[in-house]
């Protein structure tokens, strides 16, 4: 990757965001804080770009800069122009809020996927890339099986990843929600949730083993009520007299036809 180190003055209205930005939502007290500083102390740091088209740039690095500078009324934004190509841009635009530390789980899991989805990047390509554990990245992305409405109540009711993982041991969303509404409503900490979690998980395999019972007593109940009458018909043949067995299975019943002849 070739840098042009140079800093150059470029309009803010001619920068396009990254659309790889993972970052969904940005504090607008710090933007405003922040604002305030540009106002008094300009920009100590440029932000990074690249160049597209003709007369355009893309952002590379640097978003909470360039919001703020517009807040603070700036036209124009210390840049650096970098040479670099989509697939980079978007790794560094991550990497970059990885190491704010306060990307939130669920936005660090779409970054995430949208550089596998969207690139072609295998899990391990993408985590030697990022600096992290393959497995690292495969748990962060698990995250995004969680129902869109759960996450956002989750990120708004500050809950942690362990939260969110907890909920992923549940089988269906309708029961994630319903235990979703417990953990808020009583404040429960990871190690309560997850042990009600284990306890709804155990009575429900309980419940099948319980289900699966009754069907197998069912089938021997029946079992053993054909096999009388295919004995009786065993014993009637043997004893000369003639007769006719017939069994139809109707689904949810077994019918059984014995014909016995007048002479």
């Amino acid at each position: 990757m070739n840098e042009v180190k140079e800093i150059v003055k470029i309009p803010i209205d001619i920068i396009t965001p990254n659309p790889y930005q993972p970052r969904k939502g940005f504090n607008k007290s710090n933007l405003n804080d922040l604002s305030e500083s540009i106002k008094q102390y300009g920009i100590l740091q440029p932000i990074n770009v690249r160049k597209i088209g003709d007369s355009g740039y893309e952002l590379v690095a640097g978003e909470r800069r360039l919001r703020a500078a517009k807040l603070a009324g700036l036209r124009e934004i210390p840049a650096i122009i970098i040479e670099i190509v989509e697939q980079d841009s978007a790794i560094i635009s991550l990497i970059e809020n990885l190491q704010r530390e306060d990307l939130n789980f669920f936005d660090e899991a779409e970054g995430y996927y949208n550089l596998i989805n969207d690139h072609g990047l295998t899990q391990e390509e993408l985590a030697k890339k990022v600096g992290k554990n393959q497995s690292t990245v495969a748990n962060k992305i698990r995250l995004l099986r969680l129902p869109e409405n759960i996450r956002k109540r989750i990120l708004e009711y500050n809950l942690t990843e362990r939260h969110a993982r907890a909920l992923l041991k549940l089988p269906d969303s309708v029961i994630q929600e319903k235990v979703l509404k417990n953990i808020i409503k009583d404040s429960l900490n990871v190690k309560k949730t997850e042990e009600i979690i284990e306890k709804l998980i155990s009575e429900a395999a309980a419940d099948r083993d319980t289900h699966r019972g009754r069907i197998i007593r069912g089938k021997m109940q029946y079992s053993i009520y054909v096999n009388t009458f295919k004995n009786v018909y065993r014993k009637v043949l043997e004893s000369g007299f003639k007769m006719q067995y017939n069994q139809v299975d109707k689904g949810d019943h077994i019918e059984i036809r014995l014909t016995i002849p007048k002479k």
